[in-house]
C-alpha cells in the first residue's frame, strides 16, 4: 500500500514515479478530488515531464468515473491551469513537480476560481478518501459518467495576462528568456509576440529531462548561462522561468540578479498605483523594503507564512490586491488571487519600457539591505537546533521573537528566519541587515549554532 505520507505535501502531491506516484494511485487521487470538492465538472493540464500526459489521463479518467466531466487542456504552465480554472469557474489539477528532477511528478489541486486546495482546505480529507480506497477498493463507478473533452487555453491565457498592463507605450526592449526546458518554452513565445520586444530564447525546447541545468532559477547556479547571454547579446533584461513556469526571476542589464523582494516592491507600487489603499501581502521572509515600500505608496502591508496556499488565504480574507514572496512567487486580485510569474514579468517590462533608463537603476530604490539569500543546513534534530538558536537570541537586549512560520528574530538592525523543511532534514537561513558586515556577522552566528 502506497505511503502517503511520503507523498502529501503542505499543499501538493509530489513523488517519484512511478515508485510513489503511479497511474492507479493518480487515478484514485481523481475520484477523491471530485469527491471532496463536490465538482461535477473539472479541468486538468499537465507539464512537459515524460510521465505527465498519461498521469493527468488518469486523474480525469477517476474524476469521470465518479461522475465529473473533465476538460483536458494538455501541455500548460501551473498559471495558465490558474486562469483556466478562473475563467471557466471550474476546480482544476496540474500535474508537475515543479524544478524538481525528471523522476518526479506532483498534482497542484485548486477548486473553482483557483482557490488553493492545501491541508487545512481540502487535501488532508482527499489524502484521508485515497487510504481507505486502498485498503477497501476503489470506490463504485457513478450511474452516469462524465465526459472528457479537450480545449487549448493558451491564447485566451496570454490575452488575459495582457489586458491587466498596459505595455500600449513602451520602448523597444530586448528581452532574453532562459525556460530552463519548462513551460516556459510553450507560454513566453506567445504571450511576447505580441509586444515590441526582441526576443532571445534559450532553452525553449520542452523536455522534462532537463538536459541543460535543474529549471530553479532562485539557485544562482541556473542563471549562470542567462547572466552570460543577458551581456554578450547587451540584452536589457533576462528573465528566468521554473519549471512549470509559475515563478520568475529576473536578471539586469549588468547580468546581475534582481532580487525577488525588489520586483515584489517594485510592482506593489504599481499596482497601488491602480488601486490606491490597497493591502499587500507579502510572506515574512521577504526584504523589509516591501513593507516600506507598501506603506510609502499609502498602502497596508500584511506579514504572512511562506506558501502559496497560505498567502492565497490571506488575498481572499484581505482582499489583497498583490501579493510577493522572496522565492519570485507573484499573486495578483485580477489573477483570482493566483501566483504568475508571467505576469509579473509583464509588469517589469512596462515599467522598464516606460523610460529610458536601465533596470539596474530603475530597481535600486526597492533594494535597499544586505540579505544573505536562503542557505539550506542538513541537520539530525530539526527541532533541536531551532531550539538552541532560540536560546540564544532570546535574551538579547532589543530583540524581539515570534513563531508564525519557524523562528523570526528582529532587532532594529537586522533579522532572520529558521524555518524548517516539510519535506527534507533542512533549516532554512534567510538574513537581512542595514549593511553588508552586520548581515555577515549574524548570518555566520546563526550558522555556527544550526551546524554545530
Amino acid at each position: 500500500m502506497a505511503d502517503l505520507g511520503q507523498i502529501v505535501k503542505a499543499y501538493d502531491v509530489r513523488g517519484v514515479y512511478p515508485d510513489q506516484l503511479d497511474d492507479r494511485l493518480v487515478e484514485l487521487f481523481g475520484a477523491a478530488f471530485v469527491e471532496v470538492t463536490g465538482a461535477t465538472a473539472i479541468v486538468v493540464g499537465h507539464d512537459m515531464r515524460p510521465s505527465s500526459p498519461h498521469l493527468s489521463a488518469s486523474f480525469a479518467k477517476g474524476a469521470v468515473r465518479r461522475g465529473a466531466d473533465a476538460t483536458l487542456i494538455g501541455l500548460c504552465s501551473t498559471d495558465q491551469l490558474y486562469y483556466a480554472s478562473g475563467a471557466l469557474d471550474l476546480p482544476g489539477a496540474m500535474f508537475t513537480a515543479s524544478h524538481n528532477p525528471a523522476r518526479y511528478n506532483g498534482i497542484k489541486m485548486c477548486r473553482s476560481g483557483a482557490a488553493p486546495v492545501g491541508q487545512e482546505t481540502g487535501l488532508a480529507e482527499i489524502r484521508a478518501l485515497v487510504e481507505s480506497w486502498l485498503a477497501e477498493g476503489p470506490p463504485e463507478a457513478a450511474a452516469k459518467p462524465g465526459t472528457i473533452t479537450q480545449s487549448d487555453t493558451l491564447n485566451d491565457y496570454a490575452a488575459h495576462l495582457l489586458s491587466l498592463v498596459d505595455l500600449s507605450a513602451i520602448r523597444p526592449l530586448k528581452v532574453v528568456v532562459d525556460a530552463g526546458n519548462g513551460m516556459g518554452g510553450h507560454t513566453v513565445p506567445t504571450v511576447l509576440a505580441r509586444l515590441p520586444v526582441d526576443l532571445v530564447p534559450m532553452y525553449f525546447e520542452l523536455d522534462g529531462t532537463f538536459p541543460n541545468h535543474e529549471a530553479n532559477p532562485l539557485d544562482p547556479r541556473n542563471i549562470v548561462d542567462l547572466q552570460a547571454r543577458v551581456l554578450s547579446e547587451g540584452a536589457d533584461l533576462g528573465l528566468a522561468f521554473d519549471g512549470d513556469a509559475d515563478r520568475c526571476f529576473v536578471v539586469d542589464e549588468r547580468g546581475r540578479g534582481v532580487s525577488p523582494s525588489a520586483i515584489t516592491a517594485l510592482v506593489a507600487e504599481r499596482e497601488l498605483a491602480k488601486h490606491p489603499g490597497g493591502t499587500v501581502i507579502h510572506n515574512l521572509i521577504t526584504s523589509w523594503s516591501v513593507p516600506e515600500v507598501v506603506r510609502e505608496r499609502g498602502g497596508v502591508p500584511v506579514r504572512t507564512r511562506v506558501g502559496h496556499s497560505f498567502i492565497k488565504q490571506e488575498m481572499a480574507r484581505t482582499g489583497a490586491i498583490f501579493g510577493g514572496e522572496h522565492s519570485a512567487h507573484y499573486y495578483f486580485r485580477e489573477f483570482w488571487n493566483a501566483d504568475t510569474g508571467m505576469l509579473a514579468a509583464l509588469h517589469v517590462l512596462a515599467a522598464l519600457g516606460g523610460q529610458d533608463g536601465p533596470l539596474s537603476g530603475l530597481v535600486a530604490s526597492y533594494d535597499r539591505y544586505a540579505g544573505s539569500g536562503e542557505i539550506n543546513s542538513t541537520v539530525d534534530d530539526q527541532a533541536a537546533r531551532l531550539a538552541a538558536v532560540r536560546k540564544a537570541f532570546a535574551d538579547r537586549e532589543g530583540v524581539t521573537l515570534d513563531e508564525l512560520d519557524g523562528l523570526t528574530v528582529t532587532t532594529h538592525d537586522w533579522w532572520f528566519n529558521l524555518r524548517a523543511s516539510n519535506t527534507e532534514p533542512l533549516l532554512r537561513l534567510n538574513v537581512e541587515a542595514r549593511d553588508e558586515p552586520t548581515m555577515s556577522k549574524i548570518r555566520d552566528e546563526a550558522l555556527a549554532l544550526i551546524r554545530s
